[in-house]
């Protein structure tokens, strides 16, 4: 009954508009809650340590294990929160809003009477795949009737903001582009802009934009290269924006675009499970300071041209580079401002591709990993919220906690290997309660997301049933446990060539489904094998009994190479699709919308 009483009292804090006591109340007991369960797993760790441990090893394995601890607790408690909302509401979403932004979800939305520009940012980009989205997306806004007059032309204008170098692909995108411009002239203003340079990346192109023409819109949709959005999508995030005057940015959740590539599947399976619970939850303490992820989000365009301007980090040179991972800067710059950051927590006809194999998906990884890292010259910015300031910290921690996690492996198990008794500095029943705590924290938001899923008849229905639905999680959790320890050490590696002075540039993606080569996988995960293999060597020579915890560390290491090629085969991919495994709801029920874009996967689904 207390139980029940205190998650009534939980959920009831923001059933309306929140007033700034009850997201002060929100916030004291997310951090509560988080620093708890940190003290607790430090408390673990130490008592998993003998008297007997040296010392160094002591401090050693106590400040590793804080390090990982801030990303893994924070996203385990995200997730029970939202998955408390999800099970107990019947309108999470109410929770987390205020009214009159969910308001604009019904018949009684306000009308759209303001300026957006539409920002579709590209480099190098396959011109067919953008003219396909593009076309779709301006035939719904077309199709909307947005007033009594419907003059959409009014309220939607299209850029087309280019970075490209390549001259072959430039022709053809012009070409393209004008034949679209040509085709909407009548409803939509089609501009294409191809810069010379490619100076301060997406942030640069952006800025240009603005420079040019911010002044003429009051919003701007940001859009990827591989993003999409229904219009309903577009007009919601509209409406909501106009409802709320201090609202600066809103961004909208993004899920996977179906696909035929076996890695993508086994990835976005994942990835729309764990982000179900785990933004619902962020939400619903993160309040009007939310994230943004630089796409698929509505921003207001003049604070943001007023106060996001993103500054030039020094180097130790003496000359100075641009932010690479701009939209958390932007966000924080924009919450400095006074204006809000939102996130609407709910899936929304809003998609994006993801990487079609691993070596795709590790090039974009460490894109993002350098970008966090130079969020440490920027936790001293002058007059930041401290929500703020944790946001571009856990950020760093998200990559930090990477070598952090190799670190531990690796001194635990030499440690082990060069004692004539593990047990000597090693109490076996708090570690391995560690141990088992730290998979459960690490794998929660997956879990919450599928325990979303199963306890209710129709979202098993979406995801194809309850059978497919539990196999496929069986893959995709084997594919998670797999995939974990290899970005550890990609992470690792690559903050080891960045103190070495390598850069990693910033490149465009390949995204066309394609198969890796056995020997570019060796090339690239020949140490992640040499690493799993010698590690578990070691402990099955010393200390045979711990092995079978060792390999669920190891076990993706040395499997990091036939899982590249694997994952990577159109066969596999084509057969998950047969048989309806690793599906999402749009390939169960594919939505006309999704239809018209042709995609592979829906045609042979």
């Amino acid at each position: 009954m207390r139980l029940k009483v205190a998650l009534n009292t939980l959920l009831n804090m923001s059933i309306n508009l929140p007033t700034k006591h009850n997201v002060r109340v929100r916030r004291s007991i997310f951090a509560g809650l988080t620093l708890c369960t940190c003290i607790l797993m430090l408390w673990l760790i130490y008592e998993a340590l003998t008297p007997q441990t040296p010392l160094m090893l002591h401090i050693a394995l106590l400040v590793l294990v804080g390090v990982t601890l801030p990303w893994m607790v924070i996203g385990f408690w995200n997730a029970i929160i939202g998955l408390l909302l999800c099970q107990l509401s019947s309108n999470p979403v109410a929770h987390i809003l205020p009214a009159e932004m969910l308001k604009q979800n019904s018949q009684d939305g306000q009308t759209v009477t303001a300026s957006t520009a539409i920002l579709l940012c590209i480099r190098n980009e396959t011109p067919e795949r953008l003219v396909r989205n593009l076309d779709a997306m301006l035939q719904g806004l077309s199709a909307s009737v947005l007033n009594t007059d419907n003059a959409v032309s009014k309220h939607f204008h299209i850029y087309i903001l280019s970075d490209t170098d390549d001259l072959s692909i430039a022709a053809q995108e012009r070409e393209c582009f004008l034949a679209i411009a040509q085709r909407w002239e009548k409803q939509f203003s089609v501009i294409y802009r191809c810069r010379t340079d490619n100076t301060a990346y997406k942030a640069g192109n952006i800025a240009d934009f603005c420079k040019r023409w911010g002044g003429q819109h009051e919003f701007a949709l940001t859009l990827d290269a591989d993003s999409f959005m229904t219009a309903s999508a577009i007009v919601r995030l509209v409406r909501m924006m106009q409802s709320n005057p201090r609202l600066g940015i809103l961004q909208g959740l993004v899920v996977g675009l179906p696909s035929t590539s076996a890695f993508t599947r086994l990835f976005q399976f994942g990835m729309r499970l764990g982000m179900r619970s785990y933004t619902m939850g962020s939400a619903w303490w993160q309040a009007d300071c939310g994230p943004y992820w630089g796409h698929n989000a509505l921003i207001r365009l003049a604070p943001f041209i007023a106060h996001c301007d993103l500054p030039q980090l020094p180097l130790r040179s003496g000359a100075s580079r641009p932010i690479l991972s701009h939209d958390l800067i932007e966000a924080v710059l924009m919450r400095r401002a006074g204006f809000e950051v939102r996130i609407y927590p709910q899936e929304d006809e809003s998609w994006e591709e993801n990487p079609p194999t691993l070596t795709e998906y590790i090039r974009r990884d460490l894109r993002w990993c350098e970008g966090n890292l130079q969020y440490v010259q920027l936790l001293t910015l002058p007059k930041l919220t401290l929500l703020s300031r944790l946001q571009l910290l856990l950020a760093i921690f998200m990559f930090l906690g990477s070598p952090a996690w190799i670190a531990l492996m690796v001194i635990c198990t030499v440690a082990i290997s060069i004692s004539t008794s593990p047990s000597t500095f090693i109490n076996a029943g708090p570690m391995t309660s560690l141990l088992s705590i730290a998979l459960v924290m690490w794998y929660l938001p997956k879990i919450a997301g599928a325990l979303d899923v199963l306890l209710r008849k129709q979202e098993r229905q979406r995801f194809g049933g309850g059978y497919r639905f539990s196999l496929s999680l069986i893959l995709e959790v084997l594919f998670a446990l797999l995939m974990t320890p290899i970005t550890w050490l990609n992470h690792s590696l690559f903050m080891v060539g960045l103190i070495l002075g390598k850069k990693q540039g910033w490149m465009a993606q390949s995204r066309d489904d394609h198969s890796i080569h056995l020997l570019e996988a060796i090339r690239q995960f020949w140490p992640h094998t040499l690493l799993g293999v010698t590690l578990s060597v070691m402990l099955y020579k010393t200390y045979p009994q711990a092995l079978a915890y060792g390999l669920l560390f190891f076990s993706g290491l040395i499997l990091a190479i036939p899982l590249a090629v694997l994952s990577s085969q159109p066969w596999l991919g084509r057969f998950m699709l047969r048989r309806h495994l690793l599906s999402l709801p749009e390939e169960i029920m594919p939505p006309t919308v999704l239809l018209v874009l042709d995609l592979p996967a829906l045609k042979t689904a």
